[in-house]
């Protein structure tokens, strides 16, 4: 399965310079948060695949004008073709922002899945906007990722962790692909294309 990871950033390849033959080939969308829902309508218009989404903490207007054409899948496991995908998204908190938590709080989210992960048996992708504690965060506050994440992680060993939210001008040490484990985590941010064999 081919899989257009999307974060952060509305990509001038996909939206400035669109052609629709762009998303030849594309079996899957995953947008981790932080994109103007004009954009994911945008795409959704286009594609003839489902374009999942969790909320980045710049995603407040979500809530008045959610895209169009996508589904919402925070808090929740969607299966597609087999594939497993878990959406949490949000950040750490540093103001009031509607999507962002303590650390207690997405441990607390985190506990309310369990009884969902076991129905469908574990997961196979985990979607996020925030990465996760010591594994391709920022050294500053804002983008510290959640010890919530580090527990899925362990615990369940899913094939992808796919975040957002740490961008690639932030520091030098940009990683858009890492391992922790058994799991490969992707930076999705801009545009990343991924071809996942579950």
């Amino acid at each position: 399965m081919r899989i257009l990871v999307l974060a952060d950033v509305e990509s001038k390849y996909l939206w400035d310079y669109f052609e629709k033959e762009k998303l030849d080939g594309i079996d899957l969308i995953l947008s981790c948060g932080d994109l103007k829902p004009q954009y994911l309508s945008f795409l959704a218009s286009f594609s003839k695949v489902p374009i999942l989404y969790v909320h980045g903490n710049h995603d407040d207007c979500y809530e008045i004008a959610p895209p169009d054409g996508c589904i919402c899948i925070e808090n929740k496991i969607y299966v597609y073709r087999g594939v497993r995908i878990m959406g949490l998204g949000g950040s750490i908190r540093y103001n009031n922002g509607k999507n962002q938590y303590t650390q207690a709080q997405m441990k607390q989210r985190v506990r309310k899945m369990w009884l969902s992960i076991k129905k469908h048996k574990g997961i196979d992708i985990l979607l996020t906007h925030s990465p996760a504690a010591g594994v391709n965060d920022g050294e500053d506050h804002v983008h510290k990722g959640f010890d919530a994440f580090v527990d899925i992680l362990d615990e369940y060993q899913p094939k992808y962790f796919i975040h957002g939210h740490v961008h690639k001008s932030y520091s030098n040490g940009f990683k858009r692909e890492d391992k922790y484990k058994n799991t490969v985590v992707i930076n999705g941010y801009d545009r990343y294309i991924i071809d996942v064999d579950i």
